[in-house]
């Protein structure tokens, strides 16, 4: 029970990664709200692990604002707040990569976890605790042709990552991240361009431990990331990808 006692949001939390990490938040003991642009799974997933749900954009500051109010009003003070939603365009040279496309990966991708610490961020202040996770990838590290605009905004969460892990220790709140590989998520197809037998072999040969993250690996590192056992690391993007960044 490493977070009993806890309260956590978890973004995108209707589905893969997003939806193991909040089972593993409540089998940890945390009061788990999910929020997911979709209600219907994020109430599915909410109903599974005896927590709460509620539909949010994170790429509009309204949305986000009333994710505020639902989390104080059903979960009180937040403990833990994860960025998990995100999206990606399909395998694309850069330059032929629409404008639509482009604007909806930075919206949701990056402006997203500026919004969410607009709308958290003064509370934790208030506190002088708390603790942030952001969902990046290792296409923040390791780059791949053709999710070109995608990797950039994963780095740019790398980025904010540790800038924030800077600005916001001395108020007691740690902030860092997650780099999965490519996993059994919606996007999957998305990254490889397909889902064949084959795109999987290809995509699997680059991954020494030979397997795709999975929700549970996200949910486990989740876990011990914000749970009081971690409390001196701040500014970290770890890696769960099976050693493919080596």
């Amino acid at each position: 029970m490493q977070l009993d006692g806890k309260t956590a949001v978890v973004t995108g939390g209707g589905s893969g990664f997003g939806a193991g990490i909040a089972r593993a938040f409540a089998n940890a003991g945390a009061a788990v709200m999910v929020a997911d642009i979709n209600p219907d799974t994020a109430h599915e997933i909410a109903v599974e692990i005896g927590g709460f749900s509620t539909a949010v954009d994170v790429s509009d500051n309204a949305s986000v604002a009333g994710l505020a109010y639902a989390v104080a009003d059903q979960l009180g003070d937040l403990d833990i707040l994860v960025n998990n939603a995100g999206i990606t365009h399909l395998p694309t040279a850069l330059e032929d990569v629409s404008e639509d496309d482009f604007d909806r990966v930075l919206a949701v991708n990056a402006k997203s976890v500026y919004l969410t610490a607009r709308h958290f961020v003064p509370a934790m202040k208030a506190r002088q605790s708390g603790a942030i996770l952001n969902i990046a990838s290792t296409a923040g590290v390791s780059p791949r042709p053709n999710l070109n605009w995608y990797n950039a905004s994963k780095g740019w969460m790398i980025t904010a990552t540790k800038a924030m892990a800077v600005e916001l220790a001395p108020a007691g709140i740690r902030v860092n991240a997650l780099n999965p590989v490519a996993g059994e998520t919606p996007l999957l197809p998305s990254f490889m361009g397909g889902d064949t037998p084959e795109l999987r072999a290809r995509f699997l040969s680059t991954i020494p431990l030979g397997r795709f993250s999975t929700p549970a690996d996200m949910g486990a590192a989740a876990t011990f990331l914000c749970s009081d056992a971690a409390s001196m690391i701040t500014g970290v993007a770890l890696e769960i990808d099976g050693g493919r960044c080596i």
